[in-house]
């Protein structure tokens, strides 16, 4: 159980609600990770238009984005959010549970294609040492054809999912996968 008051399915009304339907048909359910956000229906219906963002990316894959938050989340030490995007990237992105734990024990042995790798490698860079991203970092991601603005998303993404898992740690988030 949360130590902080979320809405259930059952319990939801306006906004909220809404949004919930929303999740519903795209998900099937409303996974804790969502209800998490219930108690303030701004940032609720802020993350859920970040989710809309991300899923319908142009150029950020479905695998590229869960293995980001998969793996800031495990430096952060977020079980929910390690074990909720390994289990997407098994059952949704058809990889093995081998091809995990070594994407998990040393990114650079993630199964992506040298573009996104190159992306994701960046990423990890940034959300842990900042200061050490160069001009020439970006320079190299530009010549494997991501744009400034696919990089900002990309970054954005990750440090987003930080404090996500700030949040998910402090009010205790429980597994639902």
């Amino acid at each position: 159980m949360p130590i902080i008051q979320t809405v259930t399915s059952d319990q939801a009304s306006g906004k909220v609600a809404e949004i919930y339907h929303q999740m519903e048909q795209a998900f099937g359910h409303v996974p804790n990770a969502m209800q998490m956000w219930s108690s303030s229906p701004a940032i609720l219906e802020q993350q859920w238009q970040s989710i809309g963002y991300y899923m319908n990316h142009a150029a950020l894959s479905f695998p590229l984005l869960t293995m980001v938050r998969m793996l800031v989340s495990q430096e952060n030490n977020c079980d929910y959010c390690v074990g909720f995007n390994a289990a997407m990237l098994i059952n949704k992105c058809g990889l093995t549970p081998e091809q995990v734990n070594l994407t998990k024990q040393n990114p650079e042995q993630a199964p992506l294609n040298g573009k996104d790798k190159s992306m994701l490698l960046l990423v990890l860079k940034a959300v842990s040492t900042p200061n050490a991203v160069s001009a020439d970092d970006l320079q190299k991601l530009r010549s494997l054809g991501w744009s400034d603005g696919d990089i900002l998303d990309a970054v954005t993404h990750g440090a987003r999912n930080m404090a996500a898992d700030v949040i998910f740690n402090t009010f205790k988030i429980e597994n639902d996968f």
